[in-house]
């Protein structure tokens, strides 16, 4: 199971404020990180790691994430957002 690491809350520039922004809920994250069925693969812009999947209620969502310490178990999300329809 991925640990996922979170800012505080009350930090403006945190990472559950950005995806709040998003208007996507740290459990829908944590969802998509430990689906075995969601897909990872490398984000064209950033380079970082990124994640596709669903949510338990069906939502697609995508997320870009960091590994903290050299342990892939280990994550902090930097963003998370649906994906847009092509």
């Amino acid at each position: 199971m991925i640990e996922v690491i979170w800012d505080l809350e009350e930090d403006p520039d945190g990472n559950l404020h950005h995806i709040a922004e998003h208007g996507v809920a740290p459990e829908e994250v944590e969802e998509v990180l430990n689906d075995p069925a969601s897909n990872t693969g490398r984000s064209r812009s950033s380079g970082r790691p990124i994640t596709f999947g669903y949510t338990a209620a069906g939502r697609p969502l995508v997320v870009v994430w960091e590994v903290v310490e050299q342990d892939p178990l280990v994550v902090y999300p930097v963003t998370a957002y649906e994906p847009e329809e092509e």
